[in-house]
């Protein structure tokens, strides 16, 4: 069956790092978009960065830019989010998620994408 498989999540102090992983079976992530997103407590579910299958491109919502990277390895169908300068406010369960969209479509909106992550919990704090 189509499944993803998400690793990583952990306690980390603010200023630390974590990776995230996000692993397919079933079907292949070269054809598909894939974005992280996130949800805290009392919060509707975030779209933290999304990743285009067709051209490339990227998406990162202004509170991660320049601290979080998504990334592919097509070798292993893996997707990671390296996180960098974990704040407190980054504190959630982190879902990674997979959709078709059509080039030029790519939105990072949660309500749209297909094929979700059991969700990874990051937890910053001292």
């Amino acid at each position: 069956q189509l499944q993803l498989v998400e690793s990583g999540g952990d306690l980390v102090q603010p200023g630390g790092s974590l990776r995230l992983s996000c692993t397919a079976s079933g079907f292949n992530l070269d054809y598909y978009a894939i974005g992280w997103f996130r949800q805290a407590p009392g919060k509707e579910r975030e779209g933290v960065s999304c990743s285009s299958s067709s051209d490339g491109s990227k998406i990162y919502t202004n509170s991660v830019k320049d601290r979080f990277t998504i990334s592919r390895d097509s070798t292993k169908n893996t997707v990671y989010l390296q996180m960098n300068s974990l704040k407190p406010e980054d504190t959630a369960v982190y879902y990674c998620a997979a959709s078709y969209f059509a080039p030029g479509t790519m939105t990072c909106d949660a309500s749209v994408y297909d094929y979700w992550g059991q969700g990874s919990q990051v937890t910053v704090s001292s």
